[in-house]
């Protein structure tokens, strides 16, 4: 069992003085030792009053910098060696952090809230949750159960070591769960329902769906590119492989198509090989200032 001395609660808010004055008090009762950082990006209503007012510690931004640079500033901000992140818009319920700690202290480095299907806002979303989560799996060789969830307990620790890697956007969680996993990190999973959010949703359908396909290629090359780059170069292979012995059988020659899809599916090989080496300097671990000082 791992021996936990001080945790930080971190919740990235954007106009969410709706959702806060419940959520905040609420946090107050559970019969936790830990403090309470709000980050208020950029909010323009009484987001920063209400969590004075709740003595929670206010970290705010000057302009809205996304929901990535929230947790940024946020970890950075935070005294705890457990860190807890958890949106403020009412979707994560304060009675599930004492099951995800639980969870956290039997060994593992991160634990995610994973919601199930009742806890999807649309059809659409829950069919994009389903397939990033089958796509990380293959990609990392292990059941990865919620990629996207934004409600999670890590290693303060570990969780600095990859401040660089995570975006500002909303994408953190893909982010630090490949990395986490890349790194060879244990992550535990616990079944959470999230109800639905107090006021309107940050997250633009069409801009964020856009994204649906760069954010596939992301896992890929964030946890292994040649998983990703190896099948695309056997299909070309075997396309020129294919179309040459048809033309062979059927005129007697090699044609200029072949020769095009032979050298594409060996283009696509080395840009994995290459994309793989380059991963594999990304999550080289960097000591912190603990580390140095022990």
């Amino acid at each position: 069992m791992k021996k936990m001395s001080k945790i930080s609660i971190i919740i990235p808010a954007k106009n969410e003085s709706k959702s806060l004055v419940e959520l905040l008090p609420q946090l107050k009762l559970l019969k936790i030792d830990a403090e309470i950082i709000v980050v208020n990006d950029g909010s323009e209503d009484d987001t920063e009053l209400i969590c004075k007012n709740n003595n929670a510690i206010v970290v705010s931004h000057p302009y809205s910098k996304g929901n990535g640079a929230a947790i940024k500033s946020g970890a950075r901000a935070a005294k705890g060696d457990v860190l807890v992140f958890m949106d403020a818009d009412g979707q994560h319920q304060p009675e599930d952090i004492p099951k995800l700690l639980e969870v956290y202290q039997k060994g593992f480095d991160m634990v995610v809230g994973t919601r199930n299907k009742k806890s999807q806002a649309s059809i659409t979303r829950l069919f994009g949750n389903a397939l990033y989560n089958r796509i990380s799996s293959y990609m990392t060789g292990h059941e990865i159960k919620d990629l996207t969830s934004g409600f999670r307990v890590v290693s303060a620790n570990k969780f600095k070591q990859f401040l660089y890697l995570l975006p500002n956007g909303f994408s953190y969680p893909t982010t630090i769960t490949m990395a986490f996993f890349r790194a060879g990190f244990s992550v535990g999973y616990v079944p959470i329902f999230a109800p639905e959010r107090i006021g309107k949703s940050h997250i633009n359908i069409i801009k964020d769906g856009t994204r649906f396909f760069l954010i596939i290629f992301k896992i890929g090359t964030l946890y292994s590119p040649m998983k990703l780059f190896f099948p695309a170069s056997a299909m070309f292979f075997l396309s020129g492989l294919g179309y040459y012995a048809y033309t062979f059988l059927s005129n007697g020659r090699f044609t200029n198509m072949g020769v095009l899809l032979f050298s594409t599916s060996i283009l696509i090989f080395l840009m994995g090989l290459v994309s793989e080496q380059i991963t594999s300097l990304f999550y080289q671990s960097k000591p912190d200032s603990n580390d140095k000082e022990n």
